[in-house]
Parts: structure tokens; C-alpha cells; sequence
């Protein structure tokens, strides 16, 4: 009896080696990212919510490298596709896949628990790889560094244009240089009070330790300023010498290349420059429809291609963006738009200086008592 379970161990021992063996000079198995790319191709496409304009995202250039797989692009404002995907949800619908926007409206999802951890899909080499992102590490848009990748962050200068027929920019060393008599009358300033998109360049004056409430509160208040609420106004005024100098203005650089004399302020101050994503971040969000053609798309867009491609369409549309990918060319974003070494910057997305609603109330305090 013995004899018999020795001689039987033996043989078993033997199996297991031959099986060891035959495991070893078989080919590789499939791997992981080749599994989710069949699966993605069997799904067959993904719904993407995009903020902007379309020319913003270039969707075919990742059906060209997944044919199988078709983006269908919704892009609105922020705010409109956040209301959106709440709707949707509070019906029971679940549609987009993948969410890219800036930092606000992916907060308020965040909070209302809409998205899967971006973290967990992060599997090509070169996307994982943190030594190619800047500062050696991925950025993240939330505390736990999961759920809101951040790909971008691009000097913002404080949003402040000026006509060029009046106004010579090399003047300004300081903000607080804008504020001099000289200037008074002759500035005009978006009206906050209910928010907009100057309150991005808001937030880098107000938690600015240099400038403060105390800026704030002089532009506002001391420097005889017209407020304005439409954009396209103000840059008519700015255009027509109205004007000097316009706070938290937009799409000047378009207005340039039409011939209009004004110019976006883009210098480095001693108070330093801040740091914005603007349309940076991207999200997954949970219970999509598509999770591998979502996963697909994902590592598509942080590749090196994906990145480039991003440089590459927001130059296109006067907006330029610096990736946070370090191993792609820069060179074809204007020196004041890429990051640069030994400059002090704020993050404006960081959570210390997140919140607009103090600089808002400052500013409704401050034309309250002006009587405006």
C-alpha cells in the first residue's frame, strides 16, 4: 500500500511538471489591454460629453486608429451638459461614457458620486508611465487623485486686455500697475456678481497673497470702472478706444486676428502667474454603457498621439493649451502659453483657492454699497 501512493505521488509530481512545462513554451495568453480593445470593438462605439466646440475635438482621428469604434460627440457649454447628465440620471438614463470639461462642473458631479475611479483604466505603458507627465506624477482634479485626470494647465494671465492704439503693455510690472490714476475712467470690467467666465482669473487676484480683497475691492470700487456683462460688447468698447484696459475679457485673440487694436495681456508679474486647466480634465463616469470603448478612448486621448493632437487643435482655435505630457513638442505654443521653469504660480485648481463665492460676495458687497 505503501509502494502504491509513492508510486502514485510520483506520477502526479510528474503531471504537474509536464503541465508547468507545456504552460511555459505555450504562447503568451492575450493581454489585458488586447482583451479590452476586442471587447470595445464588440461594444462599438462610445458617447463622449465634450465642453466647447466641436473643432475642439478631433473624434476621427481615433476612429481612424479604432474604425470599429464610433465617437458620438455631444459638446455644449459646461454648465449645460452637468445639468444634463443629472437630468439623465435622476431618470434612470445613463449615456455619455466619458466626460471632458474644466474643473467646476466635474466637481459637482464628483460630489454627486457620477464617476468611476479614471484611475483603475490607466493601462497603456505610456499613459501609466508618471516620469512622462510633468513634476514626475499624474495630476489629479479631486482629493483622493481618482477620479478627475487633469491633462493640461496653461498660464493664465488674469483674462485683462488692452487697446494697443493706447496702452503699451510693457509698462506693467505689477497688477497693481493697472490700478494707477493714469487708469482711471478708462477701464472696463465683467460684472461677476452672478458668476461667469472671469471668475477664473478672478480666483488667482482675490487668493493672490500679493493682491487680495484689497485689489479686488480698488477695481471695483476706486477706479470709476463700467461694468459689463456681454462679452462681445466689451471688446467693441476696447476696440474703439472707449476703453484702455478690460478685465476678465475673452476671445480677444480672435478679435486680433480681425485687425481690432487690442492685445490679451500676457505677461509675467511679480506677483506671479496662474495656473488653469481650463478644458483639461476628463472623467469616467460610472455605469456607462461603453466601460471598454470608454477605457479605449481614454488611453487613446492621454497617449502622446491623443496629446499632440490636443496642442495641436487648441492652437487652432486661439486657445492654446500646454499638455502635461513632458515628451511631446511644445514648440508650437507661443513661449507666454507654455509653463516655464522659475516662474511662481498659482494652481487654480487646487482646493485652497477653488472657491469663487468669497470674491463674488466681495464684489456684490463692495457695488452694494456704491449703490450699483
Amino acid at each position: 500500500m505503501k509502494l502504491l501512493n509513492r508510486i502514485l505521488s510520483i506520477f502526479i509530481l510528474l503531471l504537474a511538471s509536464r503541465t508547468h512545462l507545456r504552460a511555459i513554451d505555450s504562447p503568451n495568453p492575450r493581454s489585458d489591454w488586447e482583451r479590452t480593445v476586442e471587447a470595445a470593438k464588440k461594444e462599438g462605439q462610445l458617447t463622449l460629453y465634450h465642453w466647447g466646440a466641436p473643432l475642439m475635438l478631433d473624434a476621427g482621428a481615433f476612429q481612424k486608429a479604432y474604425p470599429e469604434i464610433k465617437v458620438n460627440v455631444v459638446s455644449a457649454m459646461s454648465t449645460e451638459l452637468m445639468q444634463r447628465i443629472l437630468a439623465e440620471r435622476r431618470g434612470e438614463k445613463f449615456i455619455p461614457d466619458v466626460y471632458i470639461a474644466g474643473i467646476a462642473t466635474m466637481v459637482v458631479l464628483h460630489k454627486a458620486k457620477a464617476f468611476d475611479p479614471i484611475k483603475n483604466v490607466l493601462s497603456l505603458p505610456e499613459v501609466a508611465d508618471e516620469s512622462k507627465w510633468w513634476r514626475g506624477k499624474h495630476t489629479y482634479g479631486d482629493a483622493e487623485r481618482a477620479h478627475i485626470f487633469t491633462f493640461t494647465k496653461s498660464p493664465d494671465y488674469g483674462s485683462i486686455a488692452v487697446n494697443t492704439k493706447l496702452v503699451d503693455p510693457t509698462e506693467f510690472k505689477s497688477y497693481w500697475d493697472f490700478l494707477q490714476p493714469k487708469w482711471k475712467s478708462k477701464i472696463t470690467v465683467q460684472d461677476l456678481r452672478c458668476g461667469g467666465p472671469g471668475s477664473t482669473p478672478l480666483r488667482f487676484m482675490y487668493y493672490n497673497p500679493d493682491l487680495g480683497a484689497k485689489f479686488v475691492r480698488q477695481l471695483y470700487s476706486a477706479m470709476d470702472a463700467t461694468l459689463y456683462r456681454d462679452n462681445r460688447l466689451a471688446l467693441d468698447w476696447l476696440g474703439s478706444g472707449k476703453y484702455s484696459i478690460a478685465f476678465f475679457i475673452q476671445k480677444v485673440e480672435e478679435a486680433e486676428i480681425k485687425g481690432v487694436p487690442v492685445q490679451q495681456f500676457k505677461q509675467t508679474m511679480k506677483e506671479g502667474v496662474g495656473l488653469s486647466s481650463r478644458v483639461g480634465h476628463m472623467a469616467l463616469l460610472n455605469r456607462a454603457p461603453h466601460p471598454n470603448a470608454a477605457k479605449v478612448f481614454i488611453n487613446w486621448y492621454l497617449s502622446r498621439e491623443g496629446q499632440e493632437l490636443h496642442q495641436k487643435l487648441q492652437i487652432a482655435t486661439h486657445d492654446p493649451a500646454d499638455s502635461l505630457r513632458i515628451d511631446i513638442g511644445k514648440n508650437q505654443i507661443p513661449a507666454a502659453d507654455r509653463r516655464q521653469d522659475g516662474v511662481k504660480y498659482i494652481d487654480l485648481d487646487e482646493q485652497k483657492v477653488f472657491d469663487p463665492a468669497p470674491a463674488i460676495q466681495l464684489i456684490k458687497d463692495t457695488l452694494g454699497e456704491m449703490g450699483k
